[in-house]
This record gives C-alpha cells, sequence and structure tokens, in this order.
C-alpha cells in the first residue's frame, strides 16, 4: 500500500542554507536523532526526490517542498517496562494519559536499559506505548520537561493520537501554565519574545541570542503574572505560546529573576534553600484533555520559607 503523507512543509526565505535534520527536527518538534530515523528508513522526500540519512547535511533553498510520510523506523530498542514504579496518572483517554512527573525524573532512557524513567513506568502499564511516534527509547513521548521540572506530561499510548497531539504542540494549540518561584521581585505581568540558542551541551545552557547567531536560534514568546509577592523572590503563573529547552529557565535568568535554586542560571548567592530549580507543570489542556498538577511538596517547602518572617 502506498504511503500517505502526513506533514508537507515548504522552506521559507529565511531558512535558505538550514540543514535538513535541523529543518525536520524544529518543524516536527522531533530530537535531531528523531529526525534522522525518518530519513534513515526512508520517509522523507524533498522536492519530490527521496532523500537517506546520508543527506541530513543537505542544505535547503528557499521555496523547496519537504513531505514526510508515514513511514516509521522500526524500533530497535525498547523501553525497560518498570512494573514496580510509581506512576500518578492525573488524566486519560483514548489513546493518550497525562502523568504527574516527579522531579530529578527523567521523561525517557537516553540509553537500551536505562531504568528510573517515567516513560519506564508507563510502559509497565501500556505495553502498547512502545513504538508509537518517534519509537524506540522515545516510544510515546509527545513533548518533554527537563529532569527536575515536575508536573503534568503528556504522552501518547496510540499513533493516531500521537500524531494529533504533535501536531497540536507544533501549532502551538496547547495550553501548557506552570507555576515558578522567581528570585527577586518581578514585574506585574508581562510577555516577552526572545531569540535563544543552546549555547552548550551536556549539560545544557541556554542563552539569549546575540547579535549574528539569529539563524541558530528559536524565537520563544512566554507570559507571565505575580501570584505572590515573597521575601526576596517572587510566585509566577507562566504560560510558554512556543516551546524550547530551557525556556522558562533561560527567559526569567535573561530578565534578572532566575529561578529559585537553578543551579545552571541562579547565582551562587541564592539563599532560597531549594535543592532544585523552582519550576512545576501546574496545567496542561488542549480539546478534551484537560489535568491538574497540584504543587509537590519541596515546591510547598520554598513557599512556606519564603512566606516566613526575615
Amino acid at each position: 500500500m502506498a504511503e500517505q503523507t502526513l506533514e508537507t512543509f515548504d522552506v521559507a526565505p529565511a531558512e535558505t542554507g538550514r540543514r535538513l535534520d535541523v529543518f525536520l527536527a524544529e518543524r516536527l518538534r522531533l530530537s535531531r536523532t528523531g529526525a534522522r530515523r525518518l530519513l534513515a528508513h526512508g520517509a522523507v522526500r524533498v522536492g519530490g526526490r527521496p532523500v537517506a540519512e546520508g543527506d541530513k547535511g543537505l542544505a535547503l533553498r528557499a521555496g523547496e517542498r519537504i513531505e514526510v510520510s508515514d513511514a516509521r523506523p522500526v524500533a530497535a530498542e525498547e523501553v525497560s517496562a518498570e512494573p514496580d514504579a510509581p506512576l500518578h496518572v492525573l488524566a486519560q483517554g483514548p489513546g493518550w494519559l497525562v502523568a504527574d512527573k516527579p522531579s530529578g525524573v527523567p521523561v525517557h532512557p537516553l540509553e537500551p536499559g536505562e531504568r528510573g524513567t517515567l516513560l519506564g513506568a508507563v510502559a509497565a502499564r501500556h505495553p502498547e506505548i512502545q513504538g508509537v511516534g518517534e519509537g524506540a527509547l522515545r516510544s510515546g513521548v509527545v513533548h518533554r520537561l527537563d529532569v527536575d521540572t515536575s508536573g503534568a506530561l503528556l504522552l501518547a499510548t496510540a499513533e493516531p493520537a500521537w500524531r494529533r497531539l504533535r501536531g497540536a504542540f507544533r501549532e502551538h494549540r496547547v495550553a501548557k501554565t506552570y507555576r515558578a518561584i522567581a528570585l527577586g521581585s518581578v514585574a506585574s505581568g508581562g510577555d516577552v519574545e526572545l531569540p535563544l540558542v543552546v549555547a552548550r551541551h551536556r549539560p545544557a545552557f541556554v542563552r539569549a541570542a546575540n547579535p549574528g547567531e539569529q539563524e541558530d536560534a528559536r524565537n520563544t514568546v512566554t507570559s507571565w503574572r505575580v501570584l505572590e509577592r515573597l521575601r526576596g523572590a517572587t510566585l509566577l503563573e507562566v504560560r510558554t505560546i512556543t516551546g524550547f529547552l530551557h525556556q522558562v529557565r533561560a527567559t526569567f535568568a535573561h530578565l534578572g529573576h532566575p529561578l529559585a535554586g537553578d543551579r545552571n542560571y541562579a547565582p551562587a548567592g541564592d539563599s532560597t534553600g531549594a535543592t532544585r530549580h523552582m519550576l512545576h507543570a501546574a496545567e496542561l489542556c488542549f480539546e478534551e484533555i484537560r489535568a491538574q498538577s497540584p504543587d509537590p511538596g519541596d515546591f510547598c517547602d520554598a513557599l512556606a520559607r519564603l512566606r516566613g518572617a526575615p
């Protein structure tokens, strides 16, 4: 049976010269490894011509049409199912679930056999998730949270749901609300549009793009409102219109208000006592999906300390 084209993209003038794998990763919200898996499996055409993994560095031209079929790489690896790992499901429906991710727990494994991930706990209860979406060690992953960020995380347990939900994230139709404790007195509310770049990998460090780095930058939009003035800090409700690695953390660090407990972005003088960055994915909404995650214990403890008398 002929493959069905799922996605079609036209290269914009501003994307001229962009590598094919980078372009696919950005447009499809995949890791670059996931984009290369699609290339290796023959799921991509450029200007009507099939391309392969060896074409990953192909420089694209304005106006070229990129087509991605429903071909999916055969998973050479599966997530190690962990039936004894705790799992708290906030909401679920046909082909999807929202899990309450604890801080310190990775979303998915990076290596075969790795344990202690949220996906391992899900795979034990929903073995049908194996091979969904990007497949292999990212099976069913629709979006990600940093290891030390807690809260609501959406996963797809069936391929049609994964396609629908990834499309919704790509089109910025999923409403994500975070609670964050930022150092200092943050302005009453606002929004900021900021081009961000990954300045370092392992450990990742993201910052505002410098002049001349715009081609490699991702334009991000973050809005916030103040919920409470604390002692030396501010409790915020944050919404991300776009989604990018460390977006909330890097944005508030750029504004001079890094998150409490953030070892990457906060100054050494952080005296809040927070043991991890205080960022919690509190709510996630899209069409029939509604999920809320209460503040975890360490977040509540930080708030109690910062509400106390000097």
